[in-house]
């Protein structure tokens, strides 16, 4: 996606040789109008199946997911929780994520009352690197019956080889941009995929 490209090359920044900051909107503050565009991108790239739920994970996954529910004809956005509240008492999904970024292991915790058998799921998030969170709520999804009808991320950082994993593992995964590489403070794009 071109112009997630040019905002990323703009507003973004690289910590060390891995870490790429995108607060200015997508993190910490949200650009609205450009997640908008994300969303009905995720909708071109994934206008062939169908969708019943948006699943995703608290907290930068939920925008996402959000504004491109309009695009799917409004499914109900559901989102795992990294620590189930005192609420969350009629049992739940589970499954192990670590994070890259923070360097902890989550445990993602979905309520089963929000996801059924037989439900076509796509699940979105914005980054997408060793692929350890995708992996967790596609199995949230597979516990519930339900079927993955896709993966989307924001932003790949290619080079984690986490799409990859995935796409051995038979899902079908759609990033609006990949990175191939982080070195001197520079972005460098997979210009054939995003």
């Amino acid at each position: 996606m071109k112009s997630l490209k040019e905002k990323i090359r703009l507003e973004g920044s690289v910590i060390g040789t891995e870490i790429v900051k995108v607060d200015s909107f997508l993190n910490h503050q949200i650009d609205v109008e450009f997640l908008e565009e994300i969303g009905m991108e995720f909708k071109k790239r994934f206008n062939d199946v169908d969708v019943d739920r948006i699943l995703t994970v608290e907290a930068s996954g939920i925008a996402i997911a959000c504004l491109a529910a309009p695009y799917f004809e409004y499914p109900p956005v559901v989102f795992a929780k990294k620590a189930a509240p005192s609420t969350m008492n009629s049992g739940y999904y589970e499954s192990e994520a670590k994070s890259f970024t923070k360097g902890t292991v989550s445990a993602f915790k979905l309520s089963k009352q929000y996801l059924h058998e037989g439900e076509n799921v796509l699940i979105l998030d914005d980054f997408l690197a060793s692929g350890q969170a995708s992996l967790a709520l596609a199995e949230i999804v597979e516990q519930a019956g339900a079927k993955v009808a896709g993966i989307g991320a924001v932003i790949e950082k290619g080079y984690q080889g986490g799409s990859e994993i995935l796409r051995n593992k038979g899902y079908r995964v759609e990033s609006l941009a990949v990175i191939n590489e982080v070195c001197d403070g520079k972005i460098y794009f997979d210009d054939n995929r995003g």
